[in-house]
């Protein structure tokens, strides 16, 4: 054992609480064997880097948890519950833990699975103060799980009822109990401060007046030690941290005052500032109020108006329906075809189902499910169309976290929220030297005058408008766009969205409207002089299309609504190139003409107008029976919003379908740009090859057969139509009717970065001026503490109203 300084006998090493050295294990203090045991565990595990991230991070453990009282959690009925996804092997459960409060916390939350083999993955969301645990049921328990929260110090809260979601609500009520403090100290020091204010001689050269500053003193010391008590926290954990944050200058500015109002009061020279510290710390506590409150009522915008424009397929009495994923209800019976994705919580009903989990948790193991079985939301079907009955209403939260889960986010280089990062670091180090190169300035002429020059220059110069720009903009920008049916992932998208300069379009489905196709079956070969397909033939047909969600297979069986369908077998779907599967004992390949293996055979007695069209194959028992010639219809607006982006963007088409629409196509872009006969390999390694010539990209594919494109582009995003095409790997979803718009979007995107900027410009006008008056020492500290919290709320105002204001110019 190492030798043990005195110094580290006084507080525990894990917790920071007063201990006087009674444990002492690895040369340092422990208050409890709680801590003790905390720090054995993460010593064993490589983990004492939690105690670098911040000194003394740990929660006490004096009172150990009682484990014993997690015994109903072994009950199947509260399991059921409280875990979101459950395929027998790996669970998910999302749980509130309120002692979570700094970057330790974080570090150690999600490196729980190095403590506990059993734990796959874990996400601290800090602003919810919540963690997503995955975890393995065949090494642990839940109750396990959660007795190793609560023996690290991160017992969660755990109410059947939901009642946590009015704990979190409730974070604000400590600013409010301070508030209450400040502004009664403040009234109080106000009173006791009125001879002085009126100039009343005989009280201020009597007792009273020393007595009247001692009281002002007593006053004081709440508001200094327990109502300013969070920018003290702040500041002190970003020293520890070696860098400089906005609550630091204005720390030193109350220490300032305290100190200086302090001696003037015991050595009777003077009634100093006291009235003016409770009105800085109110005010700043009331505009940090108003801050977290305006956070919270965009946060819950985001919650709830995050509603993906996803429809499902619903059958009722045999008949199929689409309808808006929000009016999914308990009993609905869905239909889930090849790719799409499970939206609610369902029992199997029908088929047999292969569910890749991969999106909830991180494997891309298929499992397989038979009538009776659960399947959870989130899940991806691959196989032959299903059907699920709905246990469970769709969770709009929970899809919004596996669309926000870090496996899918990218990394983001440079962008305009580090900006705000990269002022901030400069910004107080200037104002530190500058309100000191007063005070020294100053201090020989008037005394007096130095303290007011310093205590203002470091209240009035806060780069809390700097801070602010940038989260508030791009809020009102998502909020304003959700209203318009387009859903961005984050705030993050705007920013890369402005930074776009190469746009590729994916063609079926993305540019054409799959609602308003034609088509018409023309034979080949020897079927060629006959009618091609006969009605049994064409119900082969339908029954292997009816399992596939690719936009061509839909149309070709929306054609054959008469048509009956048979039992399907052994279907299988290759992005990209076709369907195939077994019908009544017949083999059934339908797709592209590489796919059939077929020529492009010529045909006698069809003259054929191949503009707008595509083709699908259609072999039977391996032999091509022709193809069905699909006319596409380009989605209203499209030429217009091409003619609009062209000239801004290097645009492309890259389409998996033949080039038989190029002659279309080129009066919009140019012909070397339009690439045919892609794969979806094909399409994500043409992205990659743009971005190698830094290329900043974005692509726009429908969500199914390109989600590698779009997850590999800089921002991707799915069109929505009225099929279940959500994909954690896009930025964005886009309703159809909105694709005419995307210049629109684009340009928003834009001018909300520029707001940013000139945000930025404005704050930094401000703290000039502001800077100019504080460092003569005519701008009373006062006065700057009133101006402050202004130029905060000026700056959220005028951002607001900019977004609003260019949204509305934009048609947003």
């Amino acid at each position: 054992m190492n030798a043990v300084r005195k110094e580290d006998l006084t507080k525990c090493y894990h917790c920071g609480e007063n201990c006087g050295g009674s444990i002492i294990f690895d040369a340092h203090a422990f208050c409890c064997q709680g801590c003790k045991t905390v720090y054995e565990i993460l010593d064993q595990n490589n983990l004492c880097n939690y105690y670098m991230f911040n000194a003394t991070p740990g929660i006490s453990l004096k009172k150990p948890a009682n484990v014993g009282k997690f015994g109903y959690l072994d009950d199947e009925q509260v399991k059921n519950k409280l875990i979101q996804f459950n395929d027998g092997d790996i669970a998910t459960i999302t749980f509130y833990v309120p002692q979570i409060h700094c970057s330790s916390c974080i570090f150690l939350l999600e490196n729980l699975y190095r403590l506990k083999d059993g734990i796959r993955r874990a996400v601290v969301n800090f602003m919810k103060r919540e963690v997503y645990i995955t975890f393995d049921q065949s090494k642990l328990s839940l109750r396990n799980v959660v007795e190793l929260l609560a023996a690290i110090g991160y017992e969660p809260v755990i109410n059947l009822n939901d009642l946590e979601h009015k704990e979190k609500k409730n974070h604000l009520i400590r600013y409010y109990l301070k508030i209450g403090i400040a502004f009664f100290c403040f009234g109080n020091m106000m009173l006791l401060s009125f001879p002085e204010y009126l100039g009343l001689d005989i009280i201020a050269e009597s007792r009273f007046r020393i007595f009247f500053g001692y009281l002002n003193f007593l006053l004081a010391l709440p508001v200094m030690f327990y109502c300013a008590q969070e920018f003290f926290i702040s500041a002190w954990n970003a020293l520890k941290q070696k860098s400089l944050n906005m609550d630091i200058p204005i720390t030193l500015g109350i220490v300032a005052m305290f100190i200086r109002s302090s001696y003037e009061v015991f050595s009777q020279t003077g009634s100093g500032y006291f009235d003016t510290l409770g009105s800085l710390v109110l005010l700043m506590l009331v505009g940090r109020l108003f801050q977290n409150k305006t956070y919270d009522t965009l946060s819950f915008e985001r919650d709830y108006k995050s509603y993906f424009p996803i429809a499902v397929t619903v059958v009722n009495n045999g008949k199929e329906s689409s309808i808006p994923l929000t009016k999914i209800r308990t009993g609905d019976r869905l239909l889930v075809r090849n790719m799409e994705l499970i939206p609610a919580d369902a029992v199997l009903i029908r088929g047999d189902a292969s569910i890749d989990y991969s999106f909830v948790t991180g494997e891309a193991k298929p499992v397989s499910k038979h009538p009776g079985d659960m399947i959870y939301a989130g899940g991806k079907h691959i196989g032959s169309a299903v059907e699920v009955e709905v246990v469970k209403e769709v969770s709009h939260s929970y899809l919004t976290q596996l669309w926000n889960d870090a496996a899918f986010n990218k990394q983001a280089g440079e962008n305009v929220t580090s900006l705000a990062v990269k002022a901030s670091r400069w910004f107080t180090p200037v104002v530190i030297i500058i309100a000191f190169a007063a005070c020294i300035f100053w201090w020989q002429t008037d005394i007096h005058l130095a303290m007011n020059a310093f205590t203002s220059v470091l209240i009035i110069t806060c780069p809390c408008a700097l801070a602010l720009s940038s989260p508030f903009t791009l809020g009102n920008v998502l909020r304003k766009l959700s209203d318009s049916n387009i859903y961005l992932k984050n705030a993050l998208v705007v920013e890369k969205l402005a930074k776009i300069d190469t746009v590729v379009f994916d063609k079926t489905g993305t540019l054409t409207n799959t609602k308003q196709a034609r088509i018409e079956f023309i034979p080949v070969g020897e079927e060629a002089t006959g009618t091609g397909l006969t009605e049994y033939d064409l119900s082969l047909v339908k029954s292997l299309v009816y399992h596939s969600s690719h936009p061509l297979s839909k149309i070709v069986y929306q054609q054959l609504k008469d048509v009956q369908t048979i039992e399907t077998g052994g279907f299988k779907e290759i992005e990209g190139m076709g369907v195939e599967g077994w019908v009544d004992e017949n083999w059934i390949r339908i797709g592209s003409v590489k796919y059939l293996r077929v020529g492009e055979t010529k045909q006698t007695g069809h003259e054929l107008d191949l503009n707008h069209a595509s083709k699908v194959y259609v072999g039977i028992n391996n032999k091509v029976k022709g193809f069905f010639l699909i006319r596409n219809e380009y989605r209203p607006g499209t030429g217009e919003m091409i003619r609009s982006l062209k000239g801004k963007y290097n645009l492309y088409v890259v389409s998996g379908d033949n080039d038989a629409e190029k002659d279309f196509l080129k009066q919009f872009i140019d012909e070397s740009y339009l690439i045919f006969h892609q794969q979806p390999a094909d399409k994500l390694q043409f992205i990659k090859q743009l971005q190698q010539n830094n290329q900043r990209v974005m692509m726009i594919g429908d969500g199914l057969n390109d989600a590698g494109a779009l997850k590999q582009s800089d921002v991707g995003i799915a069109i929505s139509d009225d099929v279940n095409n959500f994909s954690p790997a896009c930025d964005a979803i886009l309703e159809a009717s909105q694709f005419s718009r995307l210049n629109s979007l684009m340009s928003y995107a834009r001018s909300g970065v520029n707001i940013i900027r000139l945000s930025f410009a404005i704050s930094l006008l401000y703290n000039c001026v502001g800077t100019w008056f504080a460092v003569q020492g005519i701008m009373s500290p006062l006065i700057a503490a009133v101006i402050m919290p202004v130029s905060s709320v000026s700056i959220i105002l005028f951002t607001t109203a900019a977004a609003t204001l260019v949204g509305k110019r934009q048609g947003f």
